[in-house]
């Protein structure tokens, strides 16, 4: 007869699934689930169903929503010839708190990672060109300063090499393999205001 897994084991390997969760914080998240009062869980629990059901892929730009379109895409204030390109939604949060650009954005929904089996099929790419060549006189690269942001970055530069619009990328001064949402305010609004053209 098959040993059944042990509940704690298995809490603490979905736990350490998730970004930035080693096995060590998973095993400190997971004691202390288990040492709160029982609400605590079943707080957590109803939200992440709750999240689930009720949030979505903006039709328009890819950013996970609870209205479709977004608010930002529903803001008719916001600049459509400036079209900014990130890997998740969490790098649009990041770049809104910098107050510094109005323009629209493009969310890929991640990035190049042909090791984990990520080629460009699993990227949100359908309707990037059209967007663009809808009237975008600049599309801002601003996928992470990382080995696979950058092969992102210059994969996407070539898809768009045809088309009018300039093709820029976030200046340095961003860490070298880091990610958008971890970076500071000034930082990102420093490399936002200071890109430079895009070079093959």
């Amino acid at each position: 007869m098959r040993e059944e897994a042990d509940p704690v084991e298995a809490l603490v390997h979905q736990l350490s699934r998730l970004p930035g969760i080693g096995e060590r914080t998973a095993l400190r998240l997971a004691f202390h689930l288990l040492q709160a009062p029982p609400a605590l869980a079943e707080e957590i629990g109803s939200t992440l169903v709750e999240v689930r059901r009720s949030v979505v892929s903006c039709r328009v730009c890819g950013v996970l929503t609870r209205q479709d379109p977004c608010r930002i895409c529903s803001d008719g204030k916001r600049d459509d010839r400036v079209l900014c390109v990130v890997e998740t939604t969490s790098d649009v949060a990041a770049i809104e708190r910098t107050g510094m650009f109005r323009g629209r954005y493009h969310v890929l929904q991640g990035s190049l990672r042909p090791l984990e089996g990520r080629g460009p099929e699993s990227l949100n790419l359908g309707t990037l060109g059209a967007r663009v060549a809808g009237g975008v006189e600049e599309v801002i690269l601003a996928t992470a300063p990382s080995v696979e942001g950058d092969a992102t970055a210059m994969y996407i530069a070539e898809l768009l090499k045809e088309l009018p619009s300039r093709v820029t990328r976030l200046a340095t001064g961003l860490p070298i393999g880091g990610d958008l949402e971890v970076a500071d305010r000034a930082t990102l609004g420093r490399a936002l205001s200071k890109r430079d053209a895009f070079r093959w």
